[in-house]
């Protein structure tokens, strides 16, 4: 049985390279298979600490630590977790500090899975509320661009950004039907 990864789509390469290039140094995470290729590269990466977080709140305070540590980094999450972090994004808010993130979407495009709807649905608003800045990757060839563009508003101009990844463009799941 061959375990080989399949190779990663281009538009999955094109975040991890801006990131890299942009100097990130942390990369923190709840395990997703959104984001599995960025976590890869990331582990694999000697001058990135991959940092496993228990929940998605943690990764606020990982971010916000790097940048008081003169590093950059960023959280990768999914919608979901969006929710978990409401509460701690005052830390930006109230500190003043930049914050730069990665959603992957659920909830969207052939979602199968009821309890993902409502924060999906809800995402954008949520961090809207919370001053964060939020950009959308639905098309491959933009995503590249488009995290560049977000990274340099946080990292360069100070600001709070979010750049969803919908959930169209990381592929439907695909579970056994139940018979």
């Amino acid at each position: 049985m061959n375990h080989t990864p399949a190779p990663a789509p281009a538009w999955q390469e094109a975040i991890f390279k801006v990131l890299k290039e942009s100097g990130v140094r942390q990369i923190a995470y709840v395990p997703d298979a959104g984001h599995s290729h960025v976590i890869r590269s990331a582990i694999a990466d000697p001058d990135i600490e991959d940092v496993v977080l228990t929940t998605e709140e943690e990764g606020v305070a990982v971010v916000s630590g790097a940048w008081l540590g003169g590093q950059r980094a960023v959280l990768l999450m999914q919608s979901s977790g969006v929710g978990n972090c409401v509460n701690m994004f005052s830390l930006l808010q109230a500190a003043d500090f930049p914050f730069f993130t990665l959603v992957t979407m659920r909830g969207e495009y052939a979602e199968f899975n009821p309890w993902q709807g409502p924060m999906g649905k809800a995402t954008q608003a949520a961090l809207e509320l919370m001053g964060i800045h939020v950009l959308r990757v639905s098309d491959p060839e933009e995503a590249g661009e488009i995290v560049s563009a977000g990274f340099d508003a946080a990292f360069e101009a100070g600001e709070k950004v979010a750049v969803l990844l919908g959930q169209n463009l990381i592929g439907r799941k695909k579970w056994e039907r139940k018979q």
